[in-house]
C-alpha cells in the first residue's frame, strides 16, 4: 500500500474541497485531495446557477465546477479522484517532537492508500434523501432519478413528476418541461418553499401542475415505473397517476458516516464545527453541505473551504511555534 505523508487531507473535491485546496496551496502546506468521485461534486448536476458572483449569466453546475477545477490544477495541485478514504484513526506517535508539540497524526486509508496526515478537511459533502415510500429502493435508477440534468432526455414527452417545493426541486421541474409532455409537482405541504422568484417561474409554465398537500404511499410498476399512488393530507383521499419518471427532490443526508464515534454531529448527522470550522475531533476541519450550517450553496461552500483550510494552517503552525 502506498504511504503519503501529509500536513494536511482534504477529503473530498466538490467546491468545499476545491475551495480549501487553493488555500493550501496559498498557505504554503503540503497537502493531498481526493474524491471517491470524479471532481465537482453533486452541483455538477444542476442545470443553472445564476446567484455565483462573477457569473450573472447562467452557468451550468457543470461548467462552473470545470472552471473551479482547472483554476485548481493550475496551480500543479493533483486531486487524486476515485479514490474513496474508509477509514480515519488516530495515530500513537512515539515521537518526543510529537509528544512535545500535542500535534495528532492521523491515518486515512483507501483501498491502496494511506494518508498520515496532521489536519484533515472532511468536505464530502451531502447525498440526495429518500421518501421511504414503499417499492422506492426497487424503482431507484428504473424510474426514480435524483438528477434532471442527468436523466430528463431520457423522458421526451412523457408525463413524469418531481417531489419536492424547494429551489432544487422547482429549478429541476422547469428545466424537465424541456423535455416532458406534463411535470407533476408534488409537495407535502400546502405551499412551496422555493424562493418567490423561482416560484412565478413554475407558476407561468403550462406543462407544470402542482399537486399540494400530498404525499407518495407506492411506487408501481413491473420492470420500470408506471403508476405512483398517492395521499392528499388535507382530504385523506387518495389516487393512482400514470407516470413514467419520478424526480426526488427532498433533501439531502450528509456524507458524515467516516467520522461516526471521532466528532460531534446533530441529530441529523450533519458536523458541528466551532467558527473556525474545526470539528470536535481536534486537527479536524469540516466545510460545505457535511456540516451544519444554515446555507447551503456553492458559494459558501467554497468560502467554508478557505476558512477550513487557514484555519488548518494556523492550527499546525500554533503547535510547531510552542516546540521547546
Amino acid at each position: 500500500m502506498e504511504e503519503h505523508r501529509k500536513d494536511l487531507l482534504i477529503i473530498g473535491a466538490g467546491p468545499a474541497g476545491l475551495g480549501a485546496a487553493v488555500y493550501a496551496y496559498r498557505a504554503g502546506l503540503d497537502f493531498a485531495i481526493t474524491d471517491k468521485f470524479s471532481a465537482g461534486g453533486q452541483i455538477i448536476t444542476t442545470e443553472h446557477i445564476d446567484n455565483y458572483p462573477g457569473f450573472y449569466e447562467d452557468i451550468s453546475g457543470y461548467d462552473l465546477m470545470q472552471k473551479i477545477t482547472e483554476h485548481v490544477r493550475k496551480f500543479g495541485i493533483a486531486i487524486q479522484e476515485f479514490c474513496e478514504i474508509k477509514s480515519i484513526k488516530e495515530k500513537k506517535s512515539k515521537s518526543k517532537i510529537m509528544k512535545t508539540t500535542g500535534l495528532k497524526q492521523y491515518i486515512c486509508e483507501s483501498e491502496d492508500k494511506r494518508f498520515v496526515t496532521n489536519t484533515i478537511i472532511i468536505a464530502t459533502g451531502a447525498g440526495p434523501k429518500k421518501l421511504g415510500a414503499e417499492n422506492e429502493e426497487e424503482f431507484i435508477g428504473r424510474g426514480i432519478s435524483f438528477c434532471a440534468t442527468c436523466d430528463g432526455a431520457l423522458y421526451r414527452d412523457m408525463d413524469i413528476a418531481v417531489i419536492g417545493g424547494g429551489n432544487a426541486a422547482i429549478e429541476e421541474a422547469i428545466f424537465l418541461t424541456k423535455f416532458a409532455s406534463k411535470v407533476y409537482i408534488i409537495h407535502r405541504r400546502d405551499e412551496l418553499r422555493a424562493s418567490k422568484r423561482v416560484q412565478e417561474k413554475a407558476f407561468a409554465n403550462t406543462k407544470i401542475k402542482f399537486l399540494l398537500s400530498s404525499e407518495i404511499l407506492k411506487f408501481e410498476g413491473k420492470d420500470k415505473i408506471e403508476y405512483i399512488a398517492l395521499k392528499n393530507k388535507k382530504t385523506n383521499s387518495t389516487e393512482k397517476i400514470k407516470i413514467s419518471g419520478v424526480f426526488e427532490y427532498v433533501g439531502i443526508v450528509p456524507n458524515s458516516s467516516i467520522l461516526s464515534g471521532m466528532a460531534d454531529m446533530d441529530a441529523n448527522g450533519f458536523l458541528i464545527t466551532d467558527k473556525n470550522l474545526q470539528t470536535s475531533a481536534e486537527g479536524i476541519f469540516a466545510a460545505g453541505d457535511v456540516r451544519d450550517t444554515p446555507l447551503k450553496q456553492v458559494i459558501t461552500a467554497v468560502a467554508d473551504g478557505a476558512l477550513a483550510a487557514t484555519s488548518a494552517e494556523k492550527y499546525i503552525a500554533g503547535f510547531l511555534n510552542n516546540v521547546v
